[in-house]
């Protein structure tokens, strides 16, 4: 497959991402207090195989290892979550310094290893003494949210220059509060709607806390888009992609970009947004960069007995998927980017998520091959190139993941890893999906060396 490289600008950040809950491991360790996945995991019932993330790929003890294996993938970026419940315990109040310790070794090592540290301050690890009070149903936490922010801040700002506030808010809101299917396993409309206007006001509260701790930092919001499409030409589900596109990708996009909420899903819901004066231009003050988590598109008919947004997924024939049972449609990737650019007017955007699971066979020399992840990963880059080439001003690309981890409710069933882990002996080995990636970034670099030249 061939891929435009040359579309994509020399400063190009390639990149790998983790999540703190996914990969950490040490859940009591140094002073770490419970978070919502925690409680959750333990739950009976809520994860495949009973699976938890106690000790996941132990990442707390082998991040020299993981960098190294970073440096093999010829990455120059690595964005990584930083776990609320370690650096306050509680919540609000008291600051763990050994919490904090971690997370700067951490930026240390990256920065002398030649890779950027892209921090995301929240990734869904809320911690659960803030659940006990409400959670993001509560404006509280917001306020405690920007509190949090503001001491990792101050701690790591003098070195990290790239920050994301949250990861897919959509998930904690809709999926956490609406579907029940992840932290905290709420199946409540209302207090979905109210997670989710909280979570946009920390999103802003966070944004200047930390553009006063670190000036000149780079402040973004991560947000999962999907490309929608109606399941046939009946006004019915035309309608039902349009809410659709309401639900997953205006009702995120349009805050952050000072639009304020869209009129039509605010009817939809039929909910009170907890709204003060000033709230929206805090939630507006301006994105230095957007982030973009893509992986697949959505095919929706009309369907007034689902919850909101009153629609049901349709699976397109002919078209393939991955381990997940997700669609693969890279142009999904490339038309986003552009709509980000055309409608939103991104001034600078990342892809800081994309990748795909599926089985992967450990060969009798201990090597994994992974062809169709390898594939997936070209595609959707060469996609990435040709927006780029159309005028999308992109910056980076993250792959997700850099390693096998805890998939949440699917438990360790699911592999997105460029890097496969042995969960019982945690012996990492990088797929030959990971090879294809340092390939691409390589080729990247020898294009640079020569435009120099």
């Amino acid at each position: 497959m061939t891929i435009d490289l040359a579309a994509l600008p020399h400063d190009f950040l390639w990149g790998t991402a983790t999540s703190a809950y996914q990969i950490e491991g040490a859940v009591a360790e140094d002073g770490r207090a419970p978070s919502i996945w925690d409680t959750f995991s333990h739950t009976p019932g809520r994860i495949a195989g009973d699976d938890h993330g106690d000790v996941a790929c132990d990442h707390y003890h082998r991040w020299r290892e993981d960098i190294g294996l970073m440096r093999r993938l010829g990455t120059n970026a690595y964005r990584f979550s930083v776990a609320w419940p370690r650096i306050v315990p509680g919540g609000d109040g008291q600051v763990n310094a050994k919490g904090l310790a971690f997370y700067d070794q951490l930026t240390d090592a990256l920065l002398e290893a030649g890779i950027t540290p892209s921090v995301t301050l929240y990734h869904w690890d809320l911690p659960q003494a803030l659940q006990d009070r409400g959670g993001w149903p509560e404006r509280a936490t917001a306020e405690h949210f920007a509190a949090y922010t503001a001491v990792v801040a101050e701690k790591l700002g003098d070195r990290v220059t790239h920050w994301a506030t949250l990861n897919e808010p959509l998930c904690s809101a809709w999926i956490g509060h609406l579907e029940g299917t992840m932290a905290p396993g709420w199946t409540d409309l209302t207090a979905a709607v109210r997670a989710s206007y909280h979570l946009l006001l920390g999103h802003g509260l966070a944004m200047a806390a930390i553009r006063s701790a670190a000036p000149g930092a780079q402040v973004g919001i991560v947000n999962n888009l999907s490309t929608i499409h109606a399941a046939s030409d009946r006004e019915a589900d035309r309608d039902a992609a349009r809410r659709m596109d309401g639900h997953t990708n205006r009702w995120w996009l349009d805050p952050v970009h000072g639009r304020g909420f869209p009129a039509d899903m605010r009817e939809l819901y039929g909910v009170d947004l907890p709204e003060r004066p000033g709230d929206l231009e805090l939630i507006g003050a301006g994105l230095d960069w957007t982030g973009l988590n893509y992986y697949f598109p959505q095919t929706v008919a009309d369907d007034p007995a689902a919850p909101a947004p009153y629609v049901r997924t349709v699976q397109r024939e002919g078209v393939p998927r991955t381990g997940m049972d997700w669609e693969i449609d890279a142009s999904g990737i490339e038309d986003l980017l552009l709509r980000l650019t055309e409608e939103y007017g991104a001034r600078s955007i990342y892809v800081t998520e994309n990748g795909s699971s599926f089985p992967d066979v450990v060969r009798p020399d201990g090597t994994v091959d992974d062809p169709e992840r390898a594939e997936y990963l070209a595609a959707h880059i060469a996609a990435c190139a040709s927006a780029a080439r159309r005028g999308a001003p992109l910056a980076g690309y993250f792959a997700w993941s850099l390693l096998d981890n805890f998939e949440w409710a699917y438990g360790y069933d699911k592999r997105f890893g460029l890097v496969h882990v042995d969960y019982r002996t945690q012996v990492r080995t990088i797929k030959g999906s990971g090879r294809r990636y340092a390939g691409i970034i390589g080729e990247h670099e020898r294009m640079r060396g020569r435009r120099a030249a």
